[in-house]
């Protein structure tokens, strides 16, 4: 009798069927792991050299600038020129970069001058990396494993959002803040290692290549436009949400921090338990996404789990608990995570892969762009109108682009 083959879950399809995703998501999650440590590092090393919250502001304005300039013309370069190897040479950088930090750190030689110029040299790597990804993510994210990859790329994500930070903290309590850029130039370097196995996917369409070469770098730039306005679901998305991103970011950053340790005088730390539950919530999201190959009405799916998340900025200010805050963080990760896989998968199944790395790069330009427009505005609107009421109109305001669009048959539609 021939012993029944044992059926694999629909989430862990990607792992078995295709080298390529193997490839990418390993060196995706080892990437993000060193990612999640010098995050924790990097203030407690700047404020080692200058005790300054200037100084900071300066290295973060150094990298996100010249990441967000390098968006529009990484998407060109990106749909000219094998993506593999475009990352692989940006890993290198950043893992060199890495290096070199911990050495200069370790023999006292670091400066905030020179952490800010390897800043602004991290920033352009990233700036040119992410749309790379986004488009490798395209090719090898086939459509049979598509939407179990997508999930399964954001779990080990968000996986590495709960243990690296911890991790940091404690090579920072058992050794120092420098060594923990020697873990993330490694995990830079086995990234680099195993896109050495995806050269074949990175390739681009001779043709659309040739044809690309006589048009001028603007118009080129501005091609993801032309591919994003041809989709009602792509164009009235990414409209929506640099409104909503507005509302919702400073939220996050400015108000949520505001509200735990001014207003509810609550210790430190619930500000990290807190931001857990985030990662939580997208972490589940990322799993029950992954269950199943196919979603239906994708379109109501996607705004009713930024609707959720956006409610429960709005409950955060009437309740006084750590437990309940933290609950309803997970839920805005919850219902963030799904919109964001619904996004990415959406984005994969219209846009031509020779095209894919200059809307991804517009999208992200949208993303990014807005941030620091999103922290500037809440900051002076609490500051008007006060925290409480900032948190409650800013969410209305969300909610309420977030009626408008479903109103609109193209996105109520989708699916």
């Amino acid at each position: 009798m021939m012993q029944s083959k044992c059926k694999i879950p629909q989430i862990l399809l990607p792992v078995y069927q295709s080298q390529a995703f193997r490839s990418l998501w390993i060196g995706n999650t080892f990437s993000n792991f060193g990612s999640s440590i010098t995050g924790v590092i990097i203030p407690l090393l700047v404020y080692s050299l200058s005790q300054s919250t200037v100084a900071m502001g300066l290295i973060m304005t150094a990298y996100m600038l010249p990441n967000v300039l390098m968006l529009p013309f990484a998407g060109v370069i990106v749909d000219k020129y094998n993506r593999a190897k475009i990352m692989r040479l940006t890993d290198f950088i950043q893992g060199f970069i890495a290096l070199t930090i911990m050495s200069l750190a370790l023999t006292h030689l670091l400066t905030i001058q020179l952490l800010i110029i390897f800043a602004v040299m991290l920033g352009l790597c990233s700036g040119l990396f992410q749309p790379a990804f986004s488009a490798m993510r395209a090719s090898v994210f086939t459509p049979d494993i598509r939407t179990s990859a997508n999930a399964l790329n954001q779990l080990s994500v968000q996986g590495m959002r709960l243990i690296g930070p911890a991790i940091g903290g404690m090579i920072v309590a058992l050794w120092s803040a420098p060594v923990g850029f020697g873990i993330d130039a490694l995990t830079f370097f086995i990234s680099f290692i195993c896109l050495l196995f995806l050269t074949k996917e990175g390739e681009i369409n001779k043709n659309v290549k040739t044809e690309t070469e006589k048009s001028s770098l603007f118009k080129e730039s501005l091609g993801g436009i032309r591919v994003i306005k041809n989709n009602t679901w792509l164009w009235v998305t990414i409209l929506a949400f640099c409104f909503i991103n507005i509302c919702t970011s400073g939220v996050i950053v400015i108000l949520i921090p505001w509200l735990l340790n001014v207003h509810d005088h609550f210790p430190s730390y619930v500000y990290g338990f807190v931001m857990s539950g985030e990662a939580v919530g997208s972490a589940l999201a990322a799993f029950i996404f992954g269950m199943r190959k196919t979603w239906r009405y994708r379109g109501i799916i996607a705004y009713l789990g930024v609707g959720i998340g956006v409610a429960a900025f709005l409950i955060m200010p009437f309740v006084h608990s750590p437990v309940v805050i933290s609950l309803l963080m997970t839920l805005e990760g919850l219902g963030s995570m799904i919109f964001g896989l619904i996004w990415e998968t959406s984005l994969q199944e219209f846009v031509e892969p020779e095209s894919f790395g200059r809307v991804a790069s517009l999208d992200m330009l949208g993303s990014f762009a807005l941030l620091p427009v999103g922290y500037l505005f809440t900051g002076w609107f609490a500051s008007m109108i006060g925290g409480i009421s900032a948190m409650v109109v800013l969410s209305m305001s969300g909610l309420f682009m977030i009626a408008i669009c479903l109103f609109i048959p193209a996105i109520r539609n989708y699916d």
